[in-house]
Formats: structure tokens, sequence, C-alpha cells
């Protein structure tokens, strides 16, 4: 089967950048991991991405969305808002486990309410992002061939599949991507972020493989909070807390650099706003809503 490139997604053809623009709950500090923060409620979101003149948003974990697809579709409806697609945590390097079961029943939801991509984290079977196992050769033989099952069955079902490499999984440095791009025939999310805290550079790395890249999370970093959870002095929850990223134009990635390497290479696919935020009680200001709109204020001005 032909995999499904950024320039192929669907119902993105030729449309300018800031029509791909879609936020992501996580900027707004809305997390899967038990214990993140304080969790705001999917009104104030979605009104607030609306306001921003966000289109369309990442489902955010479960819960926060209405569970039953069609409730789902109607819920962004109200808010003139669509769905992308979501992050899906799923076991990918156990033999003993198939993946597949859950992937269909996350397509199943994407596909009723109108969205087209599926992200996946190899997940380490342990809650959290601050720990991780180590994978032999046959972890890494079954992780590759379940990306490749879980690739053709996404298309066969006329959505696309991504791995997105994030800290805390099986898939987090740049070497481990390399690997996953050389070994598989999964897509690509680039996350600026995790890319930079996993040691890479996400700049250099989507030059290298422009037509691997068909969903695009953008954050920007501090380097100095970035290199501390390398080193292991810091752990990445400890960093996310302390602020390690930043709304865009305010870190040390080349935003702007991305954003010209991927519409040069001719992407047309989203690019998602996705600052992870942690809050500790209920905004008593604007609260996270400001950083969004820097971030797409940002965006903006350095697009092509």
């Amino acid at each position: 089967m032909t995999q499904v490139h950024g320039s192929q997604a669907p119902g993105n053809q030729n449309q300018s950048l800031r029509s791909r623009v879609a936020g992501a709950p996580i900027s707004w500090g809305v997390c899967e991991v038990p214990n993140w923060g304080h969790q705001l409620e999917a009104d104030r979101v979605l009104a607030e991405m609306r306001t921003l003149g966000l289109a369309a948003t990442e489902f955010g974990p479960v819960g926060f969305l209405e569970e039953e697809p069609a409730a789902k579709a109607e819920q962004l409806a109200s808010y003139g808002m669509k769905a992308v697609g979501g992050f899906l945590p799923v076991l990918l390097h156990d033999a003993a486990h198939d993946p597949l079961p859950e992937v269909d029943a996350f397509i199943d939801g994407c596909l009723a309410s109108g969205a087209g991509v599926v992200v996946l984290a190899a997940f380490t079977g342990v809650d959290g992002y601050d720990a991780r196992p180590v994978l032999d050769d046959e972890g890494w033989a079954t992780m590759l061939a379940n990306l490749d099952r879980i690739t053709d069955r996404a298309e066969a079902r006329g959505v696309i599949a991504c791995v997105h490499p994030h800290v805390g999984t099986m898939v987090e440095t740049g070497e481990e991507t390399e690997r996953v791009l050389a070994g598989s025939r999964v897509g690509l999310c680039v996350d600026t972020g995790h890319l930079m805290v996993g040691g890479a550079d996400p700049v250099a790395l989507t030059a290298r493989h422009p037509d691997r890249v068909v969903h695009v999370h953008l954050k920007d970093v501090d380097g100095s909070l970035a290199a501390k959870v390398i080193d292991g002095s810091l752990s990445f929850g400890e960093a996310v807390r302390a602020g390690m990223f930043r709304p865009l134009g305010d870190g040390d990635v080349d935003i702007a650099a991305m954003v010209r390497t991927l519409e040069g290479a001719g992407y047309q696919g989203w690019y998602v706003l996705e600052q992870d935020v942690m809050l500790d009680a209920p905004p008593v200001d604007e609260g996270p809503v400001a950083d969004v709109r820097k971030s797409l204020d940002y965006l903006v001005q350095v697009a092509p």
C-alpha cells in the first residue's frame, strides 16, 4: 500500500497555512497523565479556541469531550469547530499484545466525527513520562511490525497514522525516530518540543525526511530546562511544571525555519499549537489562552 504523506493529507490540499492551524487541549493544561494538574472544562477550552479563530482541535484525553462520536462531533460543531484527530498511547512492543483492536476503536471515533489523523505514542506500559524500559531487538521488531500493520489498517479505512516521538515513550530520541523511519512505513508526527527534549534537532530531522511528515505539533522550548531533562537532573514532569515549553518565538527552537522547511516541501497537513502546560489551580487571570494567542500570532507572522 502507498503511504499517505503530508502533502496528500485528506481535506487539506491547497489550503493556506492559517486554515491548517488547530488547537490542542494540552495547551490549556488538559492531559491524560494522572495528577498532571488542574483540568479545565471543555466548554471553556473550546470557547477560547474559537475566540482565537481556530477551526479545529485534537480530541484531548478520554473524558474531555463527549465520549460517543456523534455527540463529540455535535459538541465541536456547537462551537463552530471540527476534529483533527488525536493522541493515542498504545502498547506496540509486546508480542503478546495486539494493538489493532484499540486502534480500530479509535479510528471508529475519528470517522464518526470527521477526524483524519491517528497520532500514535509508543506506550511503555507504565503511566507517566518520567521513566521507560529499554527495548531489545525482539521488542523493536515487534514495534516496527505493529507500526506497519497500523499504517496499512489506517490507510485502508481512510485515515492517516503517524508515530509521535515523545519523551517517556519507546520512541523518544532522534536516533530512535530514525530507526522507526528506516524500519517501517509509518508517517511521522513532528513535535518540535519533544524531539528537542529527546536530544534531536527537529528542523534537521524534518529536512531529512520531509516526505514522511504527515502531522505537526508546534511548541517552543526553553533549552536550558530541556538540557536538564536530557542529563537526568530534572524529570520531564518537573520541567514542564517549570515552564520548559514556551509560546512560539519565546524559546530555542527555530520555528520559522521549521515552517519554511515544511511549506517548501509541499506540506499541506495540520499545524497543531500544542504547548504542554500544567495548571496548579484554576486561572485567576486570562490563563493559557494568552500563550496560545501569542503562538498563533507568531506562526502567522513567520509563515511563508
